[in-house]
């Protein structure tokens, strides 16, 4: 087997240049190209820049439902008739106490995920003192922030709060963004992004695979994302919550083959980003779950944010018997003598199994 077009993906992106459009269309559509070695490829990057450490990253779900915007991938949605469980922002305590769990189970970092259009002043300030209070009590750990539109001022003021990261994901190109929602635009995203940027936070930034794009698409997000130097890069994969105008049929044939072969790209575009395995992992890549860790360093930990993920004992398993650690200050076989293993169902009749009341608000 000629070895030269993997060498020539490691090799490029090792020295900083970008992959032209012809190289990222042959990982994602050419079958001649065997997924071991270029699965090798990807991991010589991501050892080179994060060896073999994985970054845990926990949601907590600060306010859910109630959202005018029609994002046809979300439960929250206007446009979705999902069952969720539907409440107002969580008190400054319980975000605290939630904070505190998720660093006591080996979070790297604490991720809060507010529905609703975007941060309005009123926001904004609730958000400064809870940032202050988690700050004060974990002065070394970062914490992300996902509240829709943020103007270049409210960016500002949250940096100014303690803010490490803040999250909004482009989910799809220019092109085909139409498609997935009608009461906002890929503009209007980008925009917060550059925000961001301009205030000094760090960009958490990344796409659904499985909505009906092509690979243009694809490859079209990951060079944004390039472009945009952002530090964390979510790849989910549409998870099928029965409601949502996104069904299951809307993902088309996904396989594992090609998930791991958008995460391969994804690497070799931003190789010094962290690239996160998001939703989806366990419902579309199966058995080769395990693979993702090759191009990716990072995942969610105790699901997202409406639909269940894996129990964590087995996701810690998976990544100590695959030979890599996490980043926290808990030694990893720590962790796994903590947890229990109940069994868990991800999804009935190809539908992903909802979180309960009690799972989205463990501090109450």
């Amino acid at each position: 087997m000629d070895r030269t077009f993997y060498a020539h993906l490691a090799s490029h992106s090792l020295d900083g240049q970008e992959l032209d459009q012809a190289a990222c269309g042959r990982i994602l559509s050419d079958s001649s190209l065997e997924l071991l070695p270029l699965l090798d490829a990807a991991y010589q990057v991501r050892r080179h820049y994060f060896g073999q450490e994985v970054r845990v990253h926990i949601l907590n779900n600060a306010q859910n439902g109630h959202c005018p915007e029609d994002c046809h991938y979300c439960a929250q949605a206007k446009s979705s008739k999902a069952d969720i469980e539907e409440y107002g922002m969580k008190s400054d305590d319980e975000m605290l106490k939630e904070a505190r769990t998720a660093y006591g189970k080996g979070a790297s970092c604490y991720c809060m995920v507010f529905a609703g259009r975007g941060a309005s002043q009123a926001r904004i300030d609730r958000l400064k003192r809870v940032l202050a209070q988690i700050k004060s009590e974990f002065p070394g750990k970062e914490i992300c922030v996902s509240t829709g539109f943020v103007t270049n001022e409210g960016a500002v003021e949250l940096k100014r709060a303690g803010l490490d990261r803040l999250n909004h994901n482009l989910n799809t190109s220019e092109a085909h963004y139409p498609n997935i929602c009608t009461t906002h635009t890929f503009a209007d995203r980008l925009a917060t992004l550059l925000a961001a940027k301009n205030a000094g936070l760090k960009v958490c930034s990344g796409m659904i695979v499985g909505m009906g794009e092509g690979h243009a698409d694809i490859i079209d997000v990951a060079r944004r994302l390039r472009h945009l130097k952002a530090e964390s890069i979510p790849v989910n994969i549409l998870v099928p919550i029965e409601g949502n105008v996104l069904s299951a049929d809307s993902a088309g044939r996904l396989t594992p083959d090609f998930i791991l072969r958008v995460l391969c790209m994804f690497r070799f575009l931003n190789p010094t980003a962290e690239i996160r395995i998001a939703a989806g992992r366990e419902l579309h890549l199966r058995s080769m779950e395990v693979m993702a860790l090759y191009p990716a360093n990072s995942l969610f930990l105790q699901g997202y944010l409406n639909a269940k993920g894996t129990t964590n004992a087995r996701t810690l398993q998976m990544i100590k018997d695959a030979g890599f650690s996490i980043k926290s200050e808990i030694d990893l076989n720590e962790l796994l003598e903590q947890q229990q293993v109940p069994h868990q169902d991800l999804a009935r009749d190809g539908k992903a199994v909802l979180k309960t009341l009690t799972e989205l608000r463990p501090a109450i």
